[in-house]
């Protein structure tokens, strides 16, 4: 990834806006779960930070990414970064809502989609777009379940990359507690993080130009 500087523009509004450490070198745009605060998910933006990475996570009306799908585009378009420098992530829903996105008003605004525990619906197809996306699943999701997960992957880029996070669960991917309805943990939560973190970095400075 090329190291341009950029210098951060005026924190986002309605989001959780987390600079990068010194120069900016891409950004990434998280859409939280369903109903969950986007506060859980800044000890990701804390770990990209580090590496150049400004994270922002978006609020939405009552924690739903469904009721404003679209809010991503005021939100790259404020970064002011090329679009080849700013990536699209959702978990659960979000993913969902990402993934809606980008098949409609946001296709060519990002370089790429991290998919969280997070699969585009049945009528969402990203298939022939250039576009990196990597899709992080838990083995032991209780909800985003592998098999749906796996099922989805026709309706992604071919060039998508499906990494099996061993014994994590649908809410190792934000600190908001245990889930209804989730798998059971056979993995330490910090050992998961530690991954996820290592996956997203190695993506974005893989996918960004």
């Amino acid at each position: 990834m090329t190291a341009n500087a950029a210098a951060n523009p005026a924190p986002i509004p309605n989001a959780i806006d987390i600079p990068a450490t010194g120069e900016t070198r891409a950004a990434l745009v998280i859409y939280p779960g369903a109903a969950v605060a986007p506060e859980a998910y800044r000890w990701l933006g804390d770990a990209l930070a580090s590496r150049g990475i400004r994270t922002v996570i978006v609020r939405f009306p009552l924690n739903l990414a469904v009721l404003e799908p679209n809010r991503a585009s005021g939100v790259i378009q404020a970064l002011g970064l090329p679009a080849g420098r700013v990536f699209l992530a959702g978990h659960s829903l979000g993913g969902a809502m990402a993934a809606q996105f980008l098949a409609g008003q946001g296709a060519g605004q990002v370089a790429g989609l991290i998919l969280l525990g997070a699969y585009p619906a049945g009528n969402i197809s990203l298939r022939g777009q250039a576009l990196a996306v990597l899709n992080l699943a838990a083995q032991n999701d209780g909800l985003s379940t592998l098999p749906e997960v796996q099922s989805s992957l026709p309706r992604l880029p071919e060039s998508t990359r499906l990494v099996v996070l061993p014994g994590a669960v649908h809410a190792d991917f934000g600190r908001y507690g245990e889930q209804r309805g989730d798998g059971q943990r056979s993995t330490a939560r910090e050992v998961t993080e530690a991954a996820i973190v290592g996956e997203v970095a190695g993506f974005i400075e893989g996918a960004a130009r």
